[in-house]
């Protein structure tokens, strides 16, 4: 599903972000990718989305050298991988039904195509009593799950969770994590960066840890885990 391949990523004039990444994550696997910060996590993650290319080596997802990936194509090959974040990143002045049928606007969804998927969605996420709600009413742990149907409206087939629970206290970082699980169980392929040990050690999958741009340890078996 995915796979990194010698990959060093430098920023001029001599700031080595990445380096002698290799790295491969199959189908519907859940894997933690924890490290300080500044560690690399984010800018690993932003390459999966061609945000971001590497200086040297190879990034592939499903197959697919992203570097090959034409910039027109770069908006459907990013339909196939939802995206959440620590901040949101929500439109204020939209309603949490609006919000979500936005990134189906914006991919030419039809408006039966809406009506029928937005509530199944947010549904999923818990948030069905909330389609009428803005941002602003919403409490922390709801703006993510928002943030999350927003992301798996598409039905991705990975998801990338960019510290998703760092700005949520610990009963709703929980809540958004067994979220993410369960969305892994359905078989979505689940990357998620964190430093929280806690976090991690509750999933109890694969962990990848990063520190100064290099992979030092990649752990499948569950069990506890100290960065």
């Amino acid at each position: 599903m995915i796979k990194f391949q010698n990959v060093r990523k430098v920023y001029e004039p001599n700031n080595v972000v990445l380096d002698k990444i290799n790295l491969e994550i199959k189908q519907s696997e859940f894997v933690s990718l924890v490290g300080l910060s500044g560690a690399g996590k984010s800018t690993l993650m932003k390459m999966l989305t061609k945000e971001e290319l590497p200086t040297t080596g190879k990034v592939y997802v499903e197959g697919v050298d992203i570097a090959t990936i034409k910039n027109n194509e770069i908006p459907f090959f990013r339909r196939n991988i939802g995206t959440i974040f620590q901040d949101f990143k929500l439109l204020a002045q939209k309603t949490a039904y609006e919000n979500v049928a936005f990134a189906m606007e914006v991919s030419d969804a039809s408006e039966e195509d809406i009506k029928r998927d937005v509530p199944q969605i947010l549904n999923i996420v818990g948030l069905a009593d909330k389609l009428d709600n803005f941002p602003h009413q919403l409490s922390g742990g709801e703006k993510q799950r928002l943030a999350i149907a927003r992301a798996l409206i598409h039905r991705p087939k990975i998801l990338l969770a960019d510290e998703p629970t760092g700005n949520l206290d610990l009963v709703n970082a929980y809540d958004v994590v067994k979220l993410l699980m369960k969305i892994n169980e359905l078989g979505t392929t689940v990357l998620l960066a964190t430093h929280d040990t806690n976090i991690v050690n509750t999933i109890g999958k694969r962990v990848v840890s990063m520190d100064s741009g290099k992979i030092v340890r990649d752990q499948h078996k569950s069990g506890r885990y100290i960065i």
